[in-house]
């Protein structure tokens, strides 16, 4: 509607103009020429207003919804100068707006450099949310906990990671991980490497190099296995680790990176005169990191005598099994520290390090045998290290809690296993329900008891016997086993085959499932605690893990690429090609030396 006519008192109600028609007599129109700031420049033309009129305090034309309105050609020079007014602040909004937008924008990356702050990575091997669900109805189930309890992971989910390579929608590893380390996608077995296996900066040697932050990492495998590898190490092979372990202790361009490393692996450091050596070589990679300044530890005593506020702790390079480390349901506490321990064992040591420094420290933890378990479809083993994760889960949250500059990230490089909290048994239709009070019952892990069973006794009665009196009920919790299932495991000699039974008894009496013993493509779940972890909400590529960490620490990992992209990436020694394939962790001499 067009806006009334405020008219003069004691005027004549006036018609709006654009009711007028152009003919008309009373038709006219005020025009202002380019200097109206002067109000002798205005003219009235068709001599429609007369000089009373000309001195009114509002004239309004208005056409159709909009109303535009002029002044007294008397009061021009004052409504002048409120515009001018008003554009003036106008402008000043609009020029503040952009000068913060440039700030945010330019200025972000000297904010985030010139502030102290901790990452720390934790990466869940082979867990997807399948093992989840099973660890938290284990712990409610045989520890009587409510249907309520949330685990440390459940407590700070975030959302979802993708995990597919660039060479298949089912990652391995050594791809998953290179994703979180260079933010690019790779293919299968590729550590530190693009698709075209060309040398990718990391978010490892980026920090060190770039902000001079302290750097660790924390694993229960072999600690130059994929995911370890794959931040600290170039190689167009996860399989190639006698090169991996020369890069993680300074033997490339880049010099020394890692600053603390604790794990399995020994045998990739020592020389092949050893016969717990798995190295092809003869190089003592553990007396040319002394050399270089490592501190190197062996046992368990060795780690609990380590002061991590004592002076010249880092660099440390401490390896506490010949092969990976054991699986929590094996574990000796006396000879092997849990990841719980050793991530606090890190977290102390990097702390001290870098306290009144200006930088922090980048911490990569991974709970490396909850995929091992996956592997092998063992049930009881893969809860166990599950839980122990957990435990190294709520050692790092409270590290964050005293130290909010922190930020915590836990996610799956991929599942494994193809897991489901159920299983149909035979052709009637299913119970629904699963069994957690069996995988209680068990003591050792299926790797454990392969390794007690072969060779074994060559006599088959002595075998029967070991079977029917300890494998199963002792060490398996299982005390119905049939006489099918014991002179199967008994006659059989090879570990895979081996492995497999042990797998089907204990998975069918506590009714859960295996689809694969190799990975799947789910997507796995995206944990995050600390400053800025509401940025990880929702559904992301497994690259976008990278991406946050580069960004929260203002680094560049190009400017890494371009220096190390002529970079060794294949070992001199020979390398069996699919020693990663399975058999090795699973067969290996050096994995269960003595």
């Amino acid at each position: 509607m067009p806006l009334p006519f405020i008219e003069k008192p004691g005027a004549q109600p006036r018609a709006p103009y654009s009711s007028l028609p152009r003919a008309s007599g009373e038709a006219g129109r005020v025009r202002f020429r380019d200097d109206s700031c002067d109000s002798d420049a205005a003219d009235v033309e068709d001599n429609l207003f007369d000089a009373p009129a000309r001195r009114s305090s509002v004239l309004e034309v208005a056409d159709g919804d909009t109303a535009y309105y002029g002044v007294a050609l008397g009061h021009r020079r004052h409504m002048c100068k409120g515009r001018w007014f008003w554009v003036t602040v106008v402008g000043l909004i609009v020029v503040s707006v952009v000068g913060v937008c440039l700030l945010y924008l330019n200025g972000i990356d000297w904010m985030q450099r010139s502030r102290k702050r901790n990452v720390i990575v934790m990466i869940s091997d082979g867990f997807g949310p399948a093992s989840e669900t099973m660890a938290r109805n284990y712990v409610q189930q045989t520890r009587g906990l409510p249907v309520g309890y949330m685990s440390p992971l459940d407590e700070i989910l975030v959302g979802s990671s993708r995990t597919r390579s660039n060479s298949s929608l089912i990652t391995d590893s050594a791809a998953g991980a290179t994703a979180f380390s260079c933010g690019i996608k790779t293919y299968n077995g590729a550590i530190g490497v693009d698709g075209n296996g060309v040398p990718c900066g990391t978010i490892l040697e980026a920090a060190k190099l770039q902000r001079n932050m302290a750097t660790g990492l924390v694993v229960t495998s072999r600690i130059t296995h994929a995911t370890p590898a794959a931040f600290s190490a170039h190689a167009a092979g996860r399989d190639m680790e006698d090169l991996i372990a020369e890069y993680q202790i300074g033997n490339y361009s880049l010099g020394r990176v890692v600053d603390l490393m604790l794990g399995g692996g020994r045998c990739h450091f020592e020389p092949n005169s050893k016969q717990s050596s798995c190295r092809a070589d003869g190089r003592d990679l553990l007396a040319e990191a002394q050399r270089a300044g490592f501190r190197t530890l062996g046992s368990r005593k060795e780690f609990d005598a380590l002061d991590p506020h004592a002076p010249g702790v880092l660099p440390l390079l401490g390896t506490f099994a010949s092969s990976h480390m054991d699986y929590e349901i094996d574990r000796d506490a006396s000879q092997q520290p849990s990841l719980a321990e050793m991530a606090e064992k890190a977290l102390a040591t990097l702390d001290a390090a870098t306290k009144g420094a200006s930088a922090g420290f980048l911490l990569v933890i991974e709970g490396s045998r909850i995929d091992m378990a996956a592997h092998t479809n063992d049930p009881a083993t893969h809860v166990r290290d599950i839980m122990a994760y957990w435990d190294a889960v709520a050692a790092v949250r409270r590290f964050v809690d005293a130290h909010p500059d922190t930020v915590l990230i836990s996610v799956s490089d991929h599942e494994t296993g193809g897991f489901s909290v159920a299983k149909q048994i035979g052709d009637a239709y299913p119970e629904y329900r699963w069994r957690p009070e069996v995988l209680e019952a068990a003591a050792h892990s299926i790797e454990y008891i392969s390794f007690q069973l072969l060779p074994g006794p060559a006599d088959s009665g002595e075998r029967y016997t070991l079977v029917r009196d300890t494998v199963f009920p002792k060490w398996m919790g299982i005390t119905d086993a049939t006489h099918e299932e014991i002179l199967a495991v008994a006659r059989e000699t090879d570990s895979v085959r081996v492995r497999q039974l042990l797998s089907t008894a204990i998975s069918d009496r506590a009714q859960v499932g295996w689809a694969t013993h190799g990975h799947s493509a789910v997507d796995v779940n995206l944990y995050a605690y600390g400053r800025d972890a509401d940025q990880l909400r929702g559904n992301h590529e497994n690259t976008d893990i990278g991406a946050f960490v580069e960004r929260a620490l203002g680094l560049d990992l190009p400017a890494i690429s371009n220096a190390i992209k002529d970079g060794k990436v294949r070992q001199d020694t020979a390398v069996s090609q699919d020693a990663w394939l399975g058999r090795r962790d699973l067969d290996a001499p050096e994995h269960h030396a003595p």
